[in-house]
Formats: C-alpha cells, sequence, structure tokens
C-alpha cells in the first residue's frame, strides 16, 4: 500500500527542520501536470501564520519525488517590511535631511521678522511718548533743556544771595568788635583821668598839714 503523500511531505521536512518545528496538517492541493502541494503549520518562534510547504511529483508507477520545500507566509502572517536598496535609502535620508534644513531656515526667518516687527512697535512707542516741538533736533526736547538751563540759573542766583548775606554778617561782627574796643579805650581812657585826678589830691594833703603846724 502507497504511503500517504502528507507523511512524504512530513518526512522531506524533517530532513531540513527539526520536528518540534513542524505544526499540524493543512492541505493537500493537486496541481496540474502531476505536482502536488502539501501544507503544514510552521510551529517556528517567531513565524506566526507562516506554513510550511512541500511540493511533490506524483507519476503513475513511480514513487512521488521532492519538487521543493518552503516557508511562506499565510493569510495573516507576520511580515518584514519590504527590501529596500541602499542606494534608495541614502536618497530618502538626504532628501528629509534637505526638506528639515528648508523649514528651520523658514522657522529662522520668521522668528527675526516677528523681532523686527517688535522693535518698531517699541521704537513707534517710544516716538509717541515723547512730546516734540517746531524747534527741536534729532529728537532733543528743546523746552526740556531751557527748564534746566533755569534751574541751574536759579540754584546760581540762591548761592549768590547766600554769599551777600555772610558777607554783611561778616561786616557787622567787624563792626560790633571795633565797636567794643573803642569803648574799652574810653573806658582806660576814664581810669587814667581818675588816677591823675586821684595823684592832685595827694600832692594838696602836705601843704594843708603845714598850715596846721604854724
Amino acid at each position: 500500500m502507497p504511503k500517504p503523500l502528507s507523511d512524504v511531505a512530513r518526512d522531506m521536512l524533517l530532513e531540513i527542520t527539526p520536528a518540534d518545528t513542524i505544526g499540524d496538517f493543512v492541505s493537500e492541493v493537486t496541481e496540474a501536470e502531476g505536482s502536488v502541494t502539501i501544507q503544514f503549520e510552521s510551529a517556528l518562534a517567531g513565524y506566526p501564520g507562516w506554513k510550511w510547504t512541500v511540493s511533490l511529483a506524483v507519476l503513475p508507477d513511480t514513487e512521488p519525488t521532492v519538487l521543493e520545500t518552503e516557508l511562506i507566509p499565510g493569510d495573516g502572517a507576520l511580515l518584514a517590511p519590504d527590501w529596500v536598496p541602499w542606494s534608495d535609502r541614502l536618497a530618502d535620508y538626504k532628501a528629509a535631511q534637505d526638506a528639515a534644513a528648508v523649514s528651520s531656515e523658514d522657522s529662522d526667518s520668521d522668528s527675526d521678522d516677528s523681532d523686527d516687527d517688535e522693535d518698531d512697535d517699541e521704537d513707534d512707542d517710544d516716538l509717541s511718548s515723547d512730546v516734540l516741538h517746531g524747534g527741536d533736533l534729532d529728537g532733543v526736547d528743546i523746552d526740556a533743556l531751557a527748564s534746566e538751563d533755569e534751574d541751574s540759573e536759579d540754584e546760581d542766583d540762591s548761592d549768590a544771595s547766600d554769599d551777600d548775606d555772610s558777607d554783611e554778617l561778616d561786616d557787622d561782627s567787624d563792626d560790633d568788635d571795633s565797636d567794643e574796643d573803642d569803648d574799652s579805650d574810653d573806658s582806660d581812657d576814664d581810669d587814667s583821668d581818675e588816677d591823675d585826678d586821684s595823684d592832685d589830691s595827694d600832692d594838696d594833703d602836705p601843704d594843708e598839714g603845714f598850715a596846721a603846724e604854724r
């Protein structure tokens, strides 16, 4: 009795992979011209949804022979991304870098424009806050300078007045001192006159005594 084709296919798989990596029988499909395809579930870790596939050639009056053995993905199998040549990957990388550089330059330009607008607004605010007149030059308020000059002149006048008052006080003090000196001299003269009168009185006393003795 011929051996079932599923057993023949499993025996072929055991020659290339361990028995614990071969799952349950899935299907047996007869193709044209005596070709049969048999599939088993894959028990390999990391290959969910994949299937072991064995293609057999079945001819009359001959033993089945193996045409092909492979592991192929089934519906819903976990697949790796499509392989992309390194030259294509490099081109994509360069394009992404160029796009990022352009975006960064645009962002910097927008930021600079925003800063310039803010500076212009601040300048406008400064100009609008100053009160300028027809005679002002280069934004300098002539009235403000004139007011400062008047304040300076007032301070000078005040200093001059203080100096005059100080001089008057010094003159009055000198006059008072001079008067006191004069009074002192007069007092000394009076004292001298009194001394002279006393001397004259002493001279008169001897004559009076002499007269008494006689």
